[in-house]
């Protein structure tokens, strides 16, 4: 079996194939996120502490978090699960994965460092990888370097060096900073709060003259009828008056 072993404390990771079955069965019937002490590799691993994050078996399907067997089973995924990427919006897809329990059926398991032991293990520990992409966000910039809100956080941003070219000076590319609040971005605010404050005024003014036009439509339908009525009133009266008068 090999074992895929990460140290995030440096960057580093560095694959270890271990022909001896013996030292890897303690291993076996732990599940994804358990914690094991690296004893059982070695003396040179004596003291180190490692988490079990995952592996993929002889065939290559990958371990999935709480399926809880040693075998293969076929799952309907969607967005959002792991062991799967949808291609189409809404798109959902039945896959095999590996149950989270380590079994002698895995090719690779790997295993993250939660404890450093006494001696250092080389290519692993002995050597620090620098991150190659910091931060972007303007906040987590700040929680980086410590900053306050004085701060300006544009001069902190960690830059990645370009590949150099003959006779051209060296570059570096740096990411655009998100959430960075700059005065551009409040006017921006103001602007739109201020548009928001002009629509709902323009609505409320257009919905009361529509409840005076209305109330004025109204008012003449009810003066139309009131003069229909007396028009009316008045011809029937007509009409007896010169009945009464043949007679």
């Amino acid at each position: 079996m090999k074992l895929n072993i990460s140290y995030p404390a440096t960057g580093c990771q560095k694959l270890f194939e271990i022909d001896d079955e013996h030292k890897v069965r303690p291993f076996y019937d732990k599940r994804i996120a358990a914690e094991i002490g690296g004893d059982c590799l070695g003396d040179e691993w004596k003291g180190y502490v490692f988490r079990i994050t995952g592996g993929n078996d002889k065939e290559g399907f990958p371990m999935k978090q709480g399926i809880l067997t040693t075998g293969r089973v076929r799952l309907l995924l969607r967005k959002g699960h792991s062991c799967y990427r949808p291609r189409r919006q809404g798109e959902r897809k039945r896959k095999s994965v590996h149950g989270c329990i380590v079994d002698a059926n895995l090719s690779v398991l790997n295993l993250a460092i939660v404890k450093k032991g006494e001696g250092d293990i080389p290519g692993l520990t002995d050597e620090t990888k620098p991150r190659r992409l910091g931060p972007k966000r303007a906040s987590k910039i700040r929680k980086l370097f410590n900053l306050s809100k004085e701060d300006d956080v544009r001069q902190y941003v960690v830059r990645r060096p370009l590949p150099e070219q003959e006779g051209k000076k060296p570059r570096s590319k740096a990411p655009k900073i998100q959430r960075l609040v700059t005065p551009r971005v409040l006017q921006h605010k103001r602007h739109k709060k201020a548009l928001i404050k002009r629509w709902t005024q323009k609505a409320r003014d257009d919905a009361a003259s529509y409840q005076r036009l209305l109330s004025q439509r109204a008012k003449e339908k009810r003066q139309e009828e009131h003069q229909r009525r007396r028009r009316l009133s008045s011809k029937q009266l007509q009409e007896k008056e010169k009945a009464s008068e043949k007679h």
